[in-house]
């Protein structure tokens, strides 16, 4: 079964496929200094059901099996005619990648039925408290960065994870975690614009741009929108540095110029981004990040 799903998921377009078993992550008691330092910023969400993040078969009763899937996006980073861009994993030009990894790991999960038919499922994709770099890192399919991404070698950081619980007790050998590979290296920690990256392995997302450009509900201060370069929605600085991202030149104009953004009403947003990772963030934080960049000095 262990082969099939691997099979299938390379059909599916899927770059990395590891198992693990449903017990305490890696690096939980670092998420949870993480926690009780209260490095979320507004994002209070983060800090619930912790006993859910210890212990992944409450998400799935008698869960048996955690795969872990990664799929890529391009690294090629979509931006306006005027100028401006946007964080890679957007893919502004495509449905959000919640609707489509979802959809693609529901046919592994069609399959995993078909053999087990008495057993159960859950797919999870950024939609439950797990740690899911955690679970790749324990199936061993990547490393943990100093910038927090997973990463795997020869491919890199640029690519979504995604879980299947199931029930079906699926045999697979338990892999060997990558060794972690950034070595003496800091570009990640030492590019960070707003030293969002304190030191290796720990950040402090109050001050992420990711975070204040999609997550935050208020004003962005001068300091960190002066620091946001051309990027009006996320950041990927922390991956463009790192040497296992492969670096490919800027591709097409993807997404409309940031006047007619600014000149968009929220049925004109709906129709053209309303199922595109922007409608997570909405388009009047949009339009506010957009003039904070025009303000800029």
């Amino acid at each position: 079964m262990a082969y099939f799903i691997i099979e299938k998921a390379a059909t599916l377009g899927f770059v990395a496929v590891g198992f693990s078993p449903p017990g305490s992550p890696p690096f939980l008691d670092r998420f949870c200094d993480w926690i009780a330092a209260r490095k979320y910023g507004e994002m209070t969400w983060i800090e619930r059901h912790l006993e859910l993040r210890k212990n992944p078969k409450m998400l799935l009763e008698d869960c048996r099996t955690i795969i872990t899937l990664a799929y890529p996006y391009s690294s090629n980073k979509p931006c306006t005619s005027d100028g401006f861009s946007v964080a890679r994993y957007t893919e502004p030009d495509k449905i959000d990648y919640h609707y489509r990894l979802r959809k693609l790991a529901k046919r592994i999960v069609q399959g995993i039925q078909k053999r087990y038919p008495k057993t159960r499922s859950r797919v999870c994709v950024d939609s439950a408290p797990i740690l899911e770099r955690s679970f790749a890192y324990t199936s061993g399919i990547g490393f943990i960065g100093k910038n927090n991404m997973l990463i795997i070698p020869g491919y890199g950081s640029y690519l979504f994870l995604v879980e299947i619980l199931t029930t079906a007790f699926i045999k697979f050998p338990l892999a060997e975690p990558v060794d972690n590979q950034c070595g003496s290296c800091t570009r990640c920690v030492d590019a960070c614009p707003t030293g969002a990256l304190e030191k290796p392995y720990s950040i402090n997302a109050s001050r992420c741009l990711s975070y204040l450009t999609i997550e935050y509900k208020g004003a962005i201060n001068s300091e960190s929108t002066k620091k946001m370069g051309n990027c009006f929605f996320g950041c990927d600085i922390c991956q463009e540095v790192c040497p296992f991202n492969k670096k490919e030149p800027t591709g097409e104009v993807l997404i409309p110029s940031t006047y007619e953004i600014l000149n968009m009403g929220e049925d004109d947003f709906k129709e053209r981004f309303g199922k595109t990772a922007f409608a997570r963030a909405g388009l009047t934080k949009i339009k506010n990040n957009i003039r904070s960049l025009n303000s800029c000095p």
